[in-house]
């Protein structure tokens, strides 16, 4: 092999594993949480004035997280080399312009490619799909030369089970909250640190007032403008941006607790209660239900249940959600239910946990645990004080998803390792086998 082929070889096969590894944590990210970036795509069609099509938000997102994780690996592998190295010169070319178009207007702050595990500007982004694309065209001019990690005889069975497995992934994170949490809002957070700044860390502002005396304006700081002085008329205040800081993880945090009149037809008051809420030292249930209009009630009687529990117990137990005063009383007169409501902002609802609707148990202001509609405590689970059952205790969270990422990663590579010795033994023993007779047949001829 001459010394310009090793040099060809060696790029190919680095831009392979750019390419493989990136597609696979970015379709990983997205897959872990298909809702999230589900309502990414709802920002891209509201910033395209495409809200019409807002409907095909979460089926976009899952075809493009198993479609991305699938191109990744076999990139990897070595499957399919030639038509999976031109799809992705054909995605990188496409998504190479789209984010340079994203980083230039800015329609949408975070692309999302990479789901909420590693948040990214969209310049960043451009810049990233810059190498990527570049390898991407390395793969496809020189596709021959990718190692193949498997035989032509296994491809479909590896390429079979990748689908698989992603696909059940993606599934299994539709159905429940996702398995690796990346939002503020994670089991074991502290809402009422994340939700401060350190003093002098956060955005630091300055205003100057314009002020207009004899037809020519004049700036002002805030502490000497002539706000006594008549001569002078006010004409504005401009703000400055001196340091963005830093922003906290957690915004629009505020609970409004509502108060009915008798006949709980009409809303007579509201009340901030999210510092209540927050300093609780008993526990706490929060259902979440970002819209009640479009909530599952199939499992409405688990939420309950779990509401007479708290009631039993001495538990706080409120609804939160976004819907109208007038929808919520016509819903709580429709399901016959006596919740307490309150509302909050809808995005927030919808990142504190994906299921509509949903389950958050509080205690300190530490989320305890959550649930996602499917797996809410059932009445059988709810037999004693918070303190003596397993979901009323805080667990390292950090340490479980070390083990979920472990047995997720043994789940993905042990059959495909299996599939490879499986390849060896048999195939290539048997294209080994071949070559010897032939060669037997040549010697005797």
């Amino acid at each position: 092999m001459t010394g310009k082929n090793i040099i060809v070889k060696v790029l190919v096969e680095i831009s392979r594993i750019i390419l493989g590894l990136t597609f696979i944590f970015s379709g990983f990210a997205k897959a872990v949480d298909p809702f999230g970036f589900a309502y990414k795509i709802e920002d891209y069609f509201t910033a395209f004035h495409l809200s019409t099509f807002s409907f095909l938000a979460f089926p976009i997102s899952a075809a493009l997280c198993i479609a991305e994780f699938a191109m990744g690996a076999c990139m990897l592998f070595g499957l399919y080399r030639k038509w999976n190295s031109r799809l992705m010169l054909a995605v990188m070319i496409f998504m190479t312009l789209l984010t340079l178009y994203l980083a230039i207007a800015n329609p949408v702050e975070d692309c999302g490619c990479f789901g909420d595990a590693l948040i990214i500007t969209n310049w960043q982004t451009f810049y990233k799909n810059i190498v990527l694309l570049f390898c991407a065209i390395v793969v496809c001019i020189y596709c021959e030369r990718i190692s193949n990690f498997f035989t032509g005889k296994t491809y479909w069975l590896a390429f079979l089970y990748i689908f698989l497995f992603i696909g059940l992934f993606v599934f299994r994170n539709y159905l429940y909250d996702p398995l690796l949490d990346f939002r503020p809002y994670r089991i074991g957070a502290n809402l009422p640190e994340l939700m401060d700044v350190e003093v002098g860390k956060g955005r630091i502002e300055e205003s100057t007032f314009v002020y207009a005396k004899d037809g020519v304006e004049k700036e002002f700081a805030e502490d000497n403008y002539p706000w006594e002085d008549s001569t002078w008329v006010f004409v504005r205040m401009d703000t400055k941006v001196i340091s963005e800081g830093i922003s906290s993880p957690i915004k629009d945090f505020t609970i409004n607790e509502l108060t009915f009149d008798a006949k709980r037809t009409e809303v007579i008051n509201q009340s901030d209660i999210t510092s209540d809420v927050l300093a609780d030292s008993n526990y706490v249930f929060l259902m979440i239900t970002p819209s009640l209009e479009r909530m599952n009630d199939s499992y409405l009687s688990s939420f309950e249940d779990v509401e007479n529990y708290a009631n039993d117990y001495g538990y706080k137990f409120y609804c939160l959600t976004a819907s109208s005063t007038d929808e919520i009383i016509k819903w709580a007169n429709e399901n016959t239910v006596n919740f307490d409501f309150c509302t909050m902002d809808e995005r927030t609802l919808k990142t504190i946990i994906r299921s509509n609707p949903g389950l958050i148990l509080l205690k300190n202001g530490v989320v305890v645990n959550k649930w996602a509609d499917i797996a809410v405590p059932s009445e059988k689970d709810l037999t004693g004080d918070l303190d003596t059952l397993g979901f009323g205790q805080f667990v390292d969270q950090d340490e479980k998803d070390k083990q979920n990422i472990i047995a997720l990663s043994v789940v993905f590579l042990l059959p495909l390792l299996g599939l490879k010795g499986f390849d060896i033994l048999f195939f290539r023993r048997k294209k080994n086998k071949t070559k010897e007779e032939n060669l037997e047949e040549q010697i005797s001829e």
